[in-house]
């Protein structure tokens, strides 16, 4: 069993992996079984409840893959040092004016040049199942975070 100190050391040890990596590959899964990659910037921290944030259009694509198949993986990747961060998880859309507020940053104007004003803009909230991860200054071997829970399963 996962104490809230180890699940803290656990999400503190994410942070530290991706906090120098903005963007990363979001995949889905779409109808007909196929994996599509997005490169997205993320918003915001991961927070103690296990979950990244992502700005998106409700009516991409990827909002209906994730609607009909809400698993998901987020890779990162440093070359210096070399670290390679995969993430998965169950996605969903989320249109909280407030949390929108809270996790724009002026950097999104470039996919969304009307800001929080955008009438289609949403989030994407990705609650973290499990991390996988190498980083070559730790350790050569690849190492597990898992963030499962009782109410997650």
């Amino acid at each position: 069993m996962t104490t809230s100190t180890d699940r803290n050391q656990e999400i503190t040890k994410l942070h530290e992996l991706i906090q120098d990596i903005d963007y990363g590959m979001f995949t889905t899964v779409d109808d007909d079984g196929s994996l599509h990659s997005y490169p997205m910037s993320r918003s915001g921290e991961v927070n103690s409840d296990a979950t990244l944030w992502f700005f998106t259009y409700a009516a991409s694509h990827k909002v209906t893959e994730v609607e009909h198949h809400p698993q998901v993986n987020v890779s990162f990747s440093s070359p210096n040092p070399q670290r390679f961060v995969s993430i998965s998880g169950t996605a969903q859309l989320v249109k909280d004016r407030n949390k929108m507020q809270e996790l724009w940053k002026p950097e999104l104007q470039t996919w969304f040049p009307k800001g929080l004003d955008e009438a289609d803009i949403a989030l994407l909230k990705v609650n973290i199942n499990q991390v996988n991860y190498w980083d070559s200054v730790s350790s050569f071997k690849p190492q597990t975070i898992s963030f499962l829970t009782p109410s997650r399963l």
